[in-house]
């Protein structure tokens, strides 16, 4: 079974030190998918426009600046707020987010609860599936006997 962690919230979009405008959006975060958070805009077109990224990159980003190129996050203070900035750029563009740091670190806190640091490979079952496809064929018996038989005594045998 999996789970789903989800938070609407308003960001403001930052387009010079004085001017921001809201941009609503929607964290997510899956079980089945356990190192990325998922984040979808609502920018007022047809489809929202969406980014992900490592979650382990928002946990640092709540405490301390982290990442490089596309993404990179910072708390600060802002108008003695505590907010998180998330700086993104791709081929098309760039954003600055302003994020409200309490809302961002509950959210973090609950995808940590539901998936602790360190157990995410659990939930990929990649050691099942390589256990599944490693596993021995009733055929496989076959190719593992020696078709020509050795002339060579075996154990002593003359």
């Amino acid at each position: 079974m999996h789970t789903v962690v989800e938070r609407e919230l308003e960001l403001k979009l930052v387009l010079s030190p004085e001017r921001s405008i809201p941009v609503p959006a929607r964290l997510s975060y899956r079980t089945e998918d356990p190192y990325a958070v998922h984040v979808a805009f609502h920018i007022g077109s047809d489809f929202p426009v969406h980014w992900t990224f490592a979650r382990d990159l928002l946990v640092e980003g709540v405490f301390r600046p982290c990442g490089h190129g596309d993404v990179r996050i910072w708390p600060t203070k802002v108008d003695q707020r505590s907010v998180i900035y998330v700086a993104l750029s791709s081929p098309d563009g760039s954003a600055l987010l302003e994020v409200p740091s309490a809302a961002v670190a509950a959210w973090v806190e609950r995808t940590l609860r539901v998936v602790p640091p360190g157990t995410e490979a659990e939930l990929l079952g990649i050691d099942e599936g390589l256990a599944e496809l490693l596993a021995p064929l009733p055929a496989d018996d076959l190719w593992m006997r020696d078709p020509w038989p050795s002339d060579e005594s075996q154990d002593g045998e003359a």
